[in-house]
């Protein structure tokens, strides 16, 4: 499952959205080029030290990536750049500040001269114009624009998603536009410039509040992990003090869940819940109920009903309980990788392909800072004395 093996792809990338997607292109196969500030690198590099002294948002999203240290803005860094992207590139990757791959001669316009088959992404909080162009787009103050943070938490609180949504987001959607591009460039030979906007992209995926509020109607409203609109669906507390998640989607599992969890077939058919919009409306009513017959039960006790019943049911799994889940280890998903802090584990990227002899997903090891650096210039014909020229100025 390596089809973009014959494909580099050069990333002036940092934090979360653009080496999310430049992983998934060294997932399928691709020679992903990370071009890192020397001495410090990536920012995202030093955002923590959870994993055995690496950063936790670092080792996940640069596995399979090539360590290249180069000053962007260094006099001599012009000459390793475009050398680098005629020589190698067919996809280039960033997420610079507004304006800034422009200043280095790294837009599209600049680059499609003497390299037509070239894809640009250019990935940003806000886009390339409009009045928000230059507004610095952390990944919570885009899931406050987006909307997001208004319909997330409970009534009293707003809350953020507990992961970077946006910069995923983002990540995503410059990933499956690269990947369009490249199939469209094998029909006409052209190549592409993509612009993707972390705003845009979430602002995607909040379509359904968008349209639920249409026409100045009511947002939903916040019921922390509750459904806003269906009941019961969402958490509730058992006796020994875990918690349950539940759904119900049909009137023929509102009776099962009366007949097997709860043990009282006769609320079936009590008037006060006699369809979703009553039930939604009498939801104190219905928690108590259910809260007063869950109390008397252990978690496994509740899950075991409702399966039993064949309610779609899940436990609320801890970090620890993820780590270890049975339906992960069962299906094989986990691999060790390389990195300089030894091996580590992770997990392979969703979707199989069903082939005898696949290799499957790129999993290489997590670079260190400027491991590749002068490999990658001797491979660009800079010789040891050229090399060590660069090193001795400070531009790699």
């Amino acid at each position: 499952m390596q089809p973009l093996k014959s494909l580099t792809v050069v990333a002036l990338e940092h934090a979360i959205a653009a080496p999310f997607a430049t992983r998934q292109l060294a997932d399928l196969g691709a020679r992903v080029i990370k071009i890192e500030r020397p001495g410090s690198g990536d920012f995202a590099r030093d955002y923590d030290d959870r994993v055995r002294g690496l950063a936790s948002h670092f080792v996940w999203t640069n596995r399979s990536k090539e360590s290249l240290t180069l000053d962007v803005k260094h006099p001599q860094a012009p000459v390793v750049l475009e050398r680098l992207i005629r020589d190698k590139a067919d996809v280039v990757v960033q997420n610079l500040a507004p304006g800034a791959a422009a200043r280095l001669g790294l837009s599209y316009q600049t680059l499609s001269a003497f390299k037509p088959g070239i894809i640009v992404c250019d990935i940003s909080g806000y886009g390339a114009d409009g009045p928000y162009r230059d507004k610095k787009a952390y990944d919570l103050l885009i899931q406050s624009e987006a909307g997001f943070v208004s319909v997330t938490g409970t009534p009293e609180e707003p809350s953020k998603a507990g992961l970077s949504i946006a910069d995923i987001a983002a990540g995503m959607y410059a990933y499956t536009n690269i990947l369009a591009a490249l199939l469209q460039r094998n029909i006409d030979g052209r190549g592409r410039h993509i612009e993707v906007s972390m705003l845009e992209a979430l602002a995607e995926w909040m379509n359904y509040p968008l349209y639920y509020a249409f026409d100045g109607a009511e947002p939903p409203p916040r019921t922390g992990a509750s459904h806003a609109t269906i009941y019961p669906y969402g958490p509730f507390p058992t006796g020994d003090g875990k918690t349950v998640m539940l759904g119900l989607q049909n009137e023929r599992e509102w009776a099962a869940f009366c007949d097997k969890v709860l043990q009282q077939p006769a609320l079936a058919t009590d008037a006060r819940f006699a369809g979703n919009s009553k039930r939604s409306a009498q939801r104190a009513a219905l928690r108590a109920i259910i809260v007063d017959v869950f109390s008397a039960l252990t978690a496994n006790d509740v899950l075991a009903r409702l399966d039993q019943a064949q309610i779609a049911n899940a436990q609320v799994n801890t970090m620890r309980e993820l780590w270890q889940h049975p339906q992960l280890a069962a299906r094989g998903r986990w691999r060790d990788i390389g990195s300089p802090a030894g091996a580590i584990p992770a997990l392979l990227p969703p979707g199989n392909w069903d082939e005898p002899h696949d290799p499957g997903p790129r999993m290489d090891p997590v670079p260190a800072l400027g491991q590749h650096s002068d490999a990658i210039l001797a491979e660009l014909g800079f010789d040891a004395t050229a090399i060590a020229s660069l090193h001795a100025a400070g531009a790699v």
